[in-house]
């Protein structure tokens, strides 16, 4: 018990030992990247006058000419009365066949900045050992984003964007704006000290938004080597969504397809990172 409570405090150590660091971080480390360098995208033009996108996660402009629009901010803008340009309905377009083939909660973990601060949150509860028993319903989420697309009706305001804890961040980093900061904060605080994944698991309406755009996607998670599986724990450690594991990963006997065919898993690729057995890998919904 010892043994086990000790490694599941540093989950992947035993892949580090067996794979070696990169290939326990791999998939980590190229999210980070791709979260960071679309951040640099939209950053560059105001802070250096390089202008590759304009805009922000919302909306925006790449080279002049490929537009990119959140479907569930223009959602909210059409429940407020406020109609798109034909602009916009292509980047909602392109958006929406994107998430459509690779999942709609990657913008979870490969683009949403807030992402980083639940991780590092995750990280340090796990770090400190701290125990966190309050737990809000999954569904809880849903009623939130139920909540934010009345608002607009009642309003004829795209309410929740005011409170958008990724608008924030964004308006943060170029403005310094301090209250942005304190939801910020508030954020990881609540993730280490009040509910384990709290905030991406149980409270935000974009990831559940995004969870029922990508419902069928086609690039998933595979426990396909389950058969290899050491009940070691660690993928539901570090998964920002256990639930979605044991089904794949347990199921054999049922006769349940070691795909993760949940819609709330990220695609993020850490229990491919920490699994020194090798169980997970990418895969397809038309391959198992």
């Amino acid at each position: 018990m010892v043994k086990q409570t000790a490694r599941n405090q540093f989950p992947g150590q035993q892949a580090i030992e067996k794979k070696g660091w990169w290939l326990a971080h791999k998939w980590l480390i190229l999210r980070r990247m791709v979260q960071l360098g679309i951040l640099a995208l939209f950053l560059a033009g105001p802070l250096l006058d390089v202008w590759i996108v304009k805009g922000n996660l919302a909306s925006s402009l790449t080279l002049e000419f490929l537009p990119l629009s959140d479907p569930y901010v223009m959602l909210q803008g059409l429940m407020s009365g406020h109609f798109p340009t034909t602009e916009g309905l292509i980047g909602v377009a392109i958006v929406l066949l994107f998430y459509a083939l690779v999942g709609g909660r990657v913008y979870c973990s490969w683009v949403c900045p807030v992402n980083i601060v639940t991780d590092a949150a995750a990280w340090f509860r796990r770090k400190l050992g701290i125990k966190v028993s309050s737990q809000f319903s999954r569904s809880t989420r849903y009623w939130l984003l139920g909540l934010t697309l009345i608002l607009p009706l009642i309003t004829s305001a795209i309410v929740w964007e005011l409170f958008n804890p990724v608008s924030l961040m964004f308006r943060g980093i170029i403005f310094g704006i301090g209250w942005a900061w304190m939801v910020i904060l508030a954020i990881f605080a609540f993730d280490v000290f009040v509910s384990q994944r709290g905030w991406c698991g149980h409270l935000c309406p974009v990831g559940a938004f995004y969870s029922l755009l990508g419902h069928k996607s086609i690039v998933r998670v595979s426990a396909q080597k389950r058969e290899q599986c050491d009940d070691c724990n660690d993928c539901f450690v570090v998964c920002p969504e256990p639930k979605v594991i044991r089904p794949a990963l347990k199921g054999a006997d049922k006769g349940i397809s070691p795909l993760i065919d949940e819609a709330n898993c990220t695609n993020c690729g850490r229990c491919i990172d920490v699994c020194d057995e090798d169980v997970f890998n990418f895969s397809s919904r038309f391959k198992d």
